[in-house]
């Protein structure tokens, strides 16, 4: 019963049992041990999901609601009785929605673009980029703000569930093992995956997301920034999909930094290298 309770309040050990089942998936599959990955990707990942993991997320949820307790205490649990759907579509709106509206901001402004560029600079799919990010990229992410404020309002259980149904699609979508691609060749699936890839964020429209030449027919940086919903990118019309691949992944005519830069800019600043990485990634507009 302990347990079960404390399941049903803290959603970190089920995310972290889904996150443990995707990398045991792509061991099996033998396409986790990137053969592109170099070792500072392995630092970028490590490090920069440590930092979020055990800083940033408790830190902006303690200080959201701290600030909350401060400044308007009347809201505390205001929200506790709302209706659970009600309180779900709240948490699309002010988590989902905002965060595709940030991350579509971050791919215009080259200052928020040096905080996200980490994420786009691996060359390769997998669940192990899905925390990969500047240090600073989600201490400034409003859904996260957002998030405490509405957990501080008495949303926390449904936020509990909303999450985790938002870090499964989330995986999913980086993971290098493609669950749609099998679904795509089954005849039958045709108008459901139709519908499917048009609301929620897929392997297929993600993985064109992180495309490296934009020029492949298939690549979209510019577009399906979708996180949870794909269906804000159809809805805002950055929607592209091809239910195809691209053949590399990366950022067209990126300079090459350091992995401390990649993770601590602007407090760690260094001179590129004099010899270009491998793949070329890109500028702030990708």
């Amino acid at each position: 019963m302990k347990t079960t309770t404390a399941l049903a309040s803290n959603p970190t050990l089920i995310i972290a049992g889904i996150f443990l089942a995707f990398i045991l998936l792509e061991l099996a599959c033998a396409c986790f041990r990137q053969p592109t990955a170099q070792r500072r990707d392995t630092w970028i990942e490590i490090v920069g999901s440590s930092v979020l993991l055990g800083i940033t997320f408790p830190l902006v949820m303690l200080l959201s609601a701290t600030l909350l307790e401060h400044l308007a205490p009347h809201l505390k649990n205001c929200l506790a009785d709302l209706p659970w759907l009600a309180g779900f579509g709240l948490l699309l709106v002010f988590d989902d929605m905002t965060q595709y509206w940030w991350h579509r901001l971050t791919h215009k402004v080259p200052f928020l673009y040096a905080l996200h560029r980490a994420h786009h600079s691996a060359p390769y799919m997998s669940i192990r980029i899905v925390y990969r990010n500047n240090s600073f990229y989600y201490l400034l992410m409003p859904a996260l703000w957002f998030s405490g404020a509405l957990i501080y309002m008495g949303l926390g259980p449904v936020y509990y569930g909303y999450l985790i149904l938002k870090m499964l699609v989330i995986f999913s979508a980086h993971s290098s093992v493609a669950w749609d691609r099998h679904l795509y060749r089954i005849k039958a699936l045709r108008p459901l995956m139709w519908l499917v890839e048009r609301i929620i964020s897929t392997p297929s429209t993600h993985a064109a997301h992180h495309g490296l030449n934009a020029d492949d027919g298939i690549t979209h940086y510019k577009g399906n920034f979708g996180n949870l919903l794909f269906f804000w990118d159809v809805l805002f019309g950055t929607a592209h999909i091809t239910r195809r691949w691209p053949a590399t992944y990366g950022i067209e005519n990126l300079r090459t930094a350091s992995w401390q830069e990649e993770l601590f800019w602007p407090l760690v600043r260094r001179a590129p290298a004099k010899q270009p990485e491998k793949i070329a990634q890109p500028s702030a507009s990708h």
